[in-house]
């Protein structure tokens, strides 16, 4: 679960290994289709809309269509629990698979064939329903992911995983982009609809999770509510749930304050466009992308409890870097630090602590648990961090900001770092976590 250190350069090397297995390969293609959907009602439907002529009112309402992710807790136990027709022979993972990536082809073909200049108000519940599809994948790729894994992947599982995110929503966008201005916006989002298949077809290729363990069937409606909030209490009856919970509330708060505000620093420093482009995309995309492979090496080799400590320390300290860019002002070695050093922690943090929340669920109610603890590591900061930051900068200024950004990390350490030395940690740990099942 938690791993043993070991040490020497073939040591390192050994947390290689795991990158070349086929579980974490296959989690590298599950990303790629969990990525599209949300460049899907992002990026792309906003350039569409303003080639559209659609005022900058409309367009920015048209990011509401996201929250449908921080809500798919909601409905994640019908992934668990409720079997398909005809295609439940094949598994409940790989059905799902198969059933959600059809329906997000299905949205994406839906929302190609609304016209935003005609009717803005369908074109709106396409972005929805898109949303509502996207996060239904989500949910059983997340699950999917955690199952084909066993606990030593989990680390360079999640990394693959991000990797193919990003690849996945990268070539979404630019795909759309690249096909709409030749053969119009419909057929290029129909094109894009092809990249459900690569999930689709990786749940077909390795089958059915061995590790996925199915809950009790039982019958009738006391049965059916059960199903619904069982998963949550048997979470919450582990020992130390409730401060396993308060760290998934706390873990980025100081992290999303920070980021919230980064772009208006560059501007208020005097950073050109082409500044930003290079530093902020550039140097912070391949930092990013090398952070992801630092974290999974470090999951392997140093476990999982050290890693994310590790991890939670360095996204920290990035809070300060922002600070002392405050500080100095315009300086493009800075600047290229700050983004460099930010987004290198965030891709390690972004792997061991995803790996953590994985280890957190019940393998009988992997899509459940996922979904909840993703949602409350992601909704609860940006309620709280976006309605204060901006506020929070016009009142105190920037290095005071970053300066409390960086002390609003804290908590979060001290609290994993508490857990770490009372055992908390490992008591807390679900089946996904442990080599053995329930």
């Amino acid at each position: 679960m938690s791993g043993t250190a070991a040490t020497g350069p073939r040591a390192w090397l050994d947390g290689l290994k795991p990158y070349g297995e086929k579980a974490p390969i296959a989690a590298f293609f599950l990303g790629v289709s969990s990525g599209f959907p949300y460049a899907m009602i992002g990026a792309t439907l906003t350039t569409r809309l303003a080639q559209d002529g659609i005022n900058k009112r409309s367009v920015t309402a048209f990011t509401l269509a996201f929250l449908v992710y921080n809500f798919k807790f909601l409905w994640a136990w019908v992934v668990d629990g409720v079997r398909i027709p005809l295609l439940g022979r094949l598994g409940q993972r790989v059905s799902w698979l198969i059933f959600a990536g059809l329906l997000v082809i299905a949205a994406v073909v839906n929302l190609a064939l609304v016209d935003p200049t005609t009717s803005l108000i369908h074109t709106a519940y396409a972005a929805i329903l898109m949303g509502a599809a996207g996060a239904t994948f989500d949910i059983v790729i997340d699950a999917y992911r955690i199952e084909i894994l066993e606990p030593r992947q989990l680390g360079v599982g999640s990394g693959m995983t991000q990797y193919g995110w990003r690849i996945g929503s990268v070539t979404a966008g630019a795909l759309a982009l690249v096909l709409a201005s030749r053969v119009g916006w419909s057929w290029a989002y129909m094109a894009c609809a092809a990249l459900a298949l690569p999930a689709m077809i990786t749940g077909l290729v390795m089958g059915e999770p061995e590790r996925h363990r199915a809950p009790a069937q039982t019958k009738g409606v006391a049965a059916a509510v059960k199903a619904i909030y069982g998963p949550f209490v048997e979470f919450f009856m582990r020992q130390g749930a409730f401060l396993v919970l308060l760290f998934i509330l706390l873990h980025k708060i100081g992290d999303t304050l920070s980021q919230l505000t980064v772009r208006l620093l560059f501007v208020d420093l005097g950073f050109t466009n082409d500044e930003i482009a290079i530093f902020d995309v550039g140097v912070g995309f391949w930092a990013y992308l090398i952070g992801i492979f630092v974290g999974g090496v470090l999951y392997a080799r140093l476990g999982m409890k050290r890693s994310v400590l590790i991890s939670l320390v360095l996204m920290g300290i990035t809070n300060f870097s922002f600070a002392l860019l405050a500080q100095v002002g315009h300086s493009n070695l800075g600047m290229a630090a700050a983004i460099g050093f930010e987004n290198f922690a965030s891709g390690i943090g972004g792997v061991t602590v995803v790996a953590y929340f994985s280890a957190l669920t019940d393998l009988r109610f992997t899509a459940s648990q996922y979904a909840l603890i993703s949602a409350a590591a992601s909704i609860f900061g940006r309620l709280l961090t976006g309605t204060t930051a901006g506020g929070l900068v016009e009142s105190m200024g920037y290095v005071n900001f970053y300066l409390l950004t960086t002390l609003a990390a804290v908590p979060g350490i001290l609290l994993f770092w508490l857990m770490m030395r009372s055992g908390l940690i490992d008591a807390s740990i679900g089946t996904a976590g442990r080599k053995s099942g329930p």
